[in-house]
């Protein structure tokens, strides 16, 4: 899905965020670039400067033009400005890319777009299911097709503890015999790839398996 982002050059953080989103950034330099283009744009981001008036003119004409839903990434000092102003929905800085999956999922699907990168999310974790791409705090991490799954069963059951064999089951299937120590193996990676501050969400239960969250 092809997103309008103004204005040009716009922030890596945002241009991260989004893609792990879905969609494909495009800068636009006015409001008449995003007009011109008509229909053509699932979404349309915009992101204040420190003239914020200046960003929210762009958006008043962009959303009386265009039936793509509108965007706005305000800085905390920025927030007033907003008031009034015309636009489907804000995001305050920092990005939040798990914040931001979830709000432009629900801009889009409101607005009748059907959105084909489904994507889950937790914390700052996004998982899109369409691309097979994995971002923990806007950054990539490089997971084999096994550790995905994984982890997008533990992000979708949180908080459910579940034993080894069970997690054989539902991730690997029912044919699978490659043993509980298969599924020690991928949680020890998913820890050490999640990184130290985030390998506490997956927790040991000692004589169980384990919990997600």
């Amino acid at each position: 899905m092809h997103a309008a982002v103004h204005p040009e050059p716009f922030s890596e953080e945002l241009l991260r965020a989004l893609r792990a989103s879905g969609f494909e950034p495009t800068p636009v330099a006015d409001a008449a670039a995003v007009v011109e283009a008509g229909d053509g744009w699932a979404l349309v981001v915009i992101e204040l400067g420190v003239d914020a008036e200046v960003g929210l003119a762009v958006a008043r004409r962009v959303r009386s033009e265009v039936s793509a839903p509108v965007l706005v990434v305000a800085s905390p000092e920025s927030v007033e400005a907003l008031d009034g102003a015309e636009f489907d929905d804000f995001l305050v800085t920092p990005i939040d890319p798990a914040e931001l999956a979830v709000r432009v999922s629900r801009l889009t699907i409101g607005a009748g777009i059907a959105a084909p990168d489904e994507v889950i999310s937790f914390k700052d974790l996004s998982l899109n299911l369409a691309t097979y791409q994995a971002t923990v705090g806007s950054e990539p991490i490089d997971l084999t097709y096994m550790e995905y799954e994984l982890l997008r069963f533990f992000a979708t059951n949180a908080g459910r503890v579940w034993s080894r064999e069970q997690l054989l089951n539902r991730v690997w299937g029912y044919d699978y015999f490659g043993g509980a120590r298969t599924v020690d193996v991928h949680v020890r990676r998913l820890r050490a790839k999640l990184g130290e501050e985030r390998s506490s969400w997956i927790t040991t239960v000692r004589s169980v398996g384990y919990r997600f969250g």
